[in-house]
């Protein structure tokens, strides 16, 4: 199976933060590999902006370091790499004054797509979009890319929408989450709408609990400073893992389209129940064996109650949903990098087999990271005389397997969603209202364990997290699914 490529139209794509670390790491390199992909058309440039001064050589020379470095391969090395660096310019801009905007204006070109990427501090974003519009930048051709975190809270979330529609409009916003560019997250809504057999399944009826868990094996690293204020809440909860928990429980849009797919994710949404605080979990890993540092040593703060861990129980009031609970967890330095999916459907109402035969359940399981595939956990008879003895078997698809070598590697979220941007396509980004109703589902949650001063549970680095969040489950007969890498 091979993929297509469609060539994007000719485009200006403006990197505000074009020597950070993001830009060095996933946007330069994303928009190579699109390159090298042959989407990226002969006309199309990238200009980097930043307040550091650099000629355009010398930002070219770190463009190459940054492919070398985080593509590799072959293709690092190829003539496609000078192909690639010489559609790439640079200019000095002081996001907050008047430096660098008359020539930025200048290099601009009539009659193709504007994109401006703001890979820059959120405190920035309101700057960079008024000066956009006043200097005559922007055109109805033009869009801008938003990184998160979109607010810190409703009332910043808000702020921050109203600023930038000053400027823009909602269709000219991309609030750019990387998880919805994912193969197997785009691949929720192939499986439910595009299969008839998961489908009249999809209700509380059959589905017995979903569990949604993001693990990752690292810690905060040389985040502490900006983590400490965020937290495992407002860094993953109120958007990564809401963004999968709206996939997973959406109703079919009308069509495959922008709004018509932001109109049931954002009813999702608005039909969470408040979260009770028994329902919640919140962890702060510890030091092992004095190997890595403890969230508290790694934050710079030794007082710290901020959770690097954070499991809880939702549910939707809704027909599809009610009475079905939603498990999701989330945390650093665990003892796998996971991100998976598990759809728990509910036990046959009889079992013809008799108690000796055990229990056994139907388990989707959608991986996200690493390894992405599809999982189908079904019942069978074990081999061999004895009786019926029934084991639990999965029927795998790993998508680099079942695709094979001819369908290369899937593209990385960043590639799928920078060529959306051009394109014009939404689908896969939030909408203002969307974001505002997460934070409105999140902000109590917050308020409320702050009012109470409840300190995170400890938890060993390398461990699945507090022993708390496993009695959450088990309060419901229930037990979480491990965490594999």
């Amino acid at each position: 199976m091979v993929s297509r490529v469609i060539p994007v139209e000719p485009f200006d794509l403006v990197i505000f933060g074009g020597t950070g670390d993001l830009a060095r790491r996933k946007i330069l390199p994303a928009l190579f590999r699109r390159f090298c992909a042959g989407q990226m058309p002969h006309e199309a440039r990238i200009i980097g902006a930043a307040r550091s001064r650099h000629g355009a050589d010398e930002y070219k020379a770190t463009v190459r370091a940054a492919i070398v470095e985080f593509v590799g391969g072959n293709e690092a090395q190829s003539d496609a790499l000078e192909g690639f660096v010489d559609r790439i310019d640079y200019v000095t801009v002081d996001a907050r004054g008047t430096d660098g905007w008359a020539e930025l204006a200048g290099k601009m070109r009539d009659g193709c797509v504007r994109a401006f990427y703001f890979s820059v501090a959120p405190a920035l974003f309101g700057d960079l979009a008024e000066r956009i519009h006043h200097h005559g930048i922007a055109t109805e051709q033009s869009r801008i890319v938003v990184e998160k975190p979109f607010g810190n809270d409703l009332a910043t979330a808000r702020a921050l929408n109203d600023t930038l529609a000053e400027h823009f409009d909602e269709g000219q916003i991309y609030r750019i989450d990387h998880y919805l560019g994912k193969e197997t997250v785009q691949n929720l809504m192939a499986i439910r709408f595009g299969n008839m057999l998961f489908e009249p399944l999809w209700n509380s009826q059959y589905v017995d609990h979903i569990q949604i868990t993001v693990a990752e094996t690292v810690g905060v690293g040389g985040r502490g400073e900006y983590y400490d204020k965020a937290g495992a809440m407002r860094d993953m909860m109120q958007n990564h893992l809401m963004q999968l928990l709206c996939l997973i429980a959406m109703e079919p849009p009308a069509k495959f389209d922008p709004d018509a797919v932001r109109d049931e994710k954002l009813k999702v949404i608005r039909a969470l129940d408040a979260v009770e605080p028994h329902h919640i979990v919140r962890g702060q890993y510890q030091a092992l064996d004095g190997e890595h540092p403890g969230y508290r040593e790694a934050a710079g703060n030794p007082r710290s109650s901020t959770e690097s861990y954070i499991a809880l129980k939702a549910h939707i009031s809704n027909w599809r949903w009610a009475g079905t609970p939603f498990y999701l967890r989330t945390g650093k330095r665990l003892v796998a990098r996971s991100s998976v999916i598990s759809v728990v459907f509910k036990d046959a109402p009889h079992s013809i087999f008799g108690a000796e035969a055990g229990r056994h359940a139907n388990v989707l399981s959608i991986r996200l990271q690493p390894n992405e595939g599809i999982t189908l956990q079904v019942t069978i008879k074990e081999p061999g005389p004895g009786g019926m003895r029934l084991v639990d078997v999965p029927l795998d698809m790993t998508f680099a397997e079942a695709l094979g070598p001819e369908g290369g590697d899937p593209p990385d979220a960043y590639e799928r969603l920078i060529m959306d941007v051009i394109r014009g396509n939404q689908t896969l980004f939030m909408r203002g209202d969307e974001v505002e109703a997460a934070w409105a589902w999140a902000d109590p949650m917050i308020a409320g364990w702050t009012a109470r001063g409840e300190v995170p549970k400890p938890y060993e680095s390398g461990s699945v997290g507090p022993d708390h969040a496993e009695q959450l489950l088990r309060r419901d007969g229930r037990a979480w699914r491990g965490i594999k890498p």
